[in-house]
């Protein structure tokens, strides 16, 4: 029963996320009602928390392009001041050049600076918001495949766990009507008691898979509920799945194009490889010169002598940068090296994306193939236990010999249930990689 324990634990398969959920599923768990697996990834999408979270990330990067673009409207101030001099016809000196007059007075009005031309920096770092909020709705995007991946593998565990516990009831069932008969017989002396306590034994042992398999239903059945973004443990019964008529592509080389087409992280990855080029040509700029409009006028109400009653102004200011110790050389260095940086990250990632596609289509194929191997081990296995009865019954083989064929049986069961869920989460995990799950 080692074995058999140990195949128990092998049908924990790897977990993620999952998608929207009908309210009324949520509000009132019916027992009774079936939860089909499009419903649970309906439900991830509407409650998981890490794809919410992903999306207010996306909404707050878009806010940066209108923050960068801010920078070609006209900024306007209002200001009201006022004055009163303790010292007459006095003037500030110290830590200025020249010196200015102060009044007594109290004015108010606005000021107003445009920008006209900083030639190419602020365009080049909206460029650079631009492309970080199309990296961040990216990433949103793969957040939200992960979801509906870890909601299929939960859901597929849960089923197998499920099946497993089902075989073991049939074996302790089986195990148990065996038992029986065999204690009729040993109180006709017709067996003997050996006989009865092995017997009993394979029923202990059952009644144990039974334990641990109700044990482990439980907590796949919890684990599915936090893949949908639930609280309390999915009750409803789960929709059997079967593989789809689909078949795996020939080969993994099939899905390398779609994957470099459509994985989100890669996409996210060329986004970032864009904004840091943006960024590379803002720095560039720096040195550029910054040419801008200002105006001035407002009134004043209470003034001394030196003062007029309104005042008004426009003009310009062109600023050109020419020595700051080489601040300028040094960030277009470093936005350089970064940019260089961020196109090795997307090479490096076309690869592993290219590595996770073939590794998902061999783990796949070699699933798939097993569903055809376990069945026929479960049909030779319960013609081997057929056999084993028969031939105890004839007096012809040994309580051992008909243990050992229930265990075989017992083990085959939980191999071909462990056979179909493992390749339908490995089916899963091979959409996610060729970025099938988007």
């Amino acid at each position: 029963m080692e074995g058999s324990s140990r195949l128990l634990r092998r049908i924990s398969l790897s977990l993620a996320a999952f998608s929207l959920f009908v309210p009324p599923l949520m509000a009132q768990p019916a027992p009774a009602a079936t939860l089909t697996l499009a419903q649970a990834e309906a439900a991830a999408l509407v409650n998981q928390p890490r794809l919410l979270a992903a999306q207010q990330r996306a909404r707050a990067a878009a806010e940066q392009i209108r923050e960068s673009r801010s920078e070609y409207l006209p900024a306007v101030d209002f200001n009201a001041t006022g004055v009163q001099v303790a010292d007459p016809d006095t003037a500030t000196a110290a830590g200025n050049i020249t010196t200015s007059s102060i009044s007594d007075r109290f004015a108010y009005g606005g000021n107003l600076a445009q920008l006209v031309t900083d030639f190419g920096r602020t365009s080049a770092l909206i460029g650079q918001a631009r492309d970080r909020a199309a990296a961040q709705q990216d990433l949103a995007t793969l957040t939200r495949a992960q979801v509906r991946l870890n909601v299929r593998e939960a859901y597929y565990q849960a089923l197998g766990a499920e099946a497993v516990l089902r075989a073991a009831q049939a074996a302790e069932s089986n195990r148990q009507l065996v038992a029986h008969q065999l204690s009729e017989l040993a109180q006709s002396q017709l067996r003997s008691t050996l006989d009865v306590q092995f017997a009993e034994v394979l029923v202990n042992q059952a009644e144990l898979a039974i334990v641990q398999a109700t044990s482990l239903v439980a907590q796949d059945r919890a684990h599915l509920a936090t893949t949908m973004g639930l609280t309390q443990p999915v009750a409803a019964a789960l929709a059997d799945q079967t593989p789809g008529s689909d078949p795996l592509p020939p080969s993994a080389d099939y899905l390398l194009p779609l994957a470099q087409a459509q994985r989100a992280d890669l996409q996210a990855a060329k986004a970032r490889q864009s904004a840091a080029q943006h960024f590379e040509t803002a720095e560039r700029r720096l040195s550029y010169p910054r040419l801008n409009i200002l105006a001035a006028a407002g009134q004043i109400p209470y003034h001394d002598y030196t003062l007029h009653d309104s005042y008004a102004a426009a003009g310009f200011n062109l600023n050109i940068p020419v020595l700051n110790g080489g601040l300028f050389k040094a960030e277009r260095s470093q936005a350089a090296h970064q940019a260089s940086a961020t196109a090795e990250d997307a090479t490096q990632l076309r690869l592993e994306v290219s590595e996770q596609v073939r590794d998902a289509w061999y783990s796949a194929s070699e699933a798939f193939q097993s569903i055809a191997v376990t069945a026929r081990l479960v049909r030779t296995s319960k013609e081997a236990l057929r056999l084993a009865q028969d031939r105890y019954n004839a007096g012809l083989g040994s309580i051992v010999e008909l243990n050992e064929a229930q265990l075989n049986e017992t083990s085959a069961e939980i191999n071909a249930a462990d056979a179909v869920y493992t390749y339908l989460s490995r089916r899963a995990q091979l959409d996610y990689a060729s970025g099938q799950l988007n």
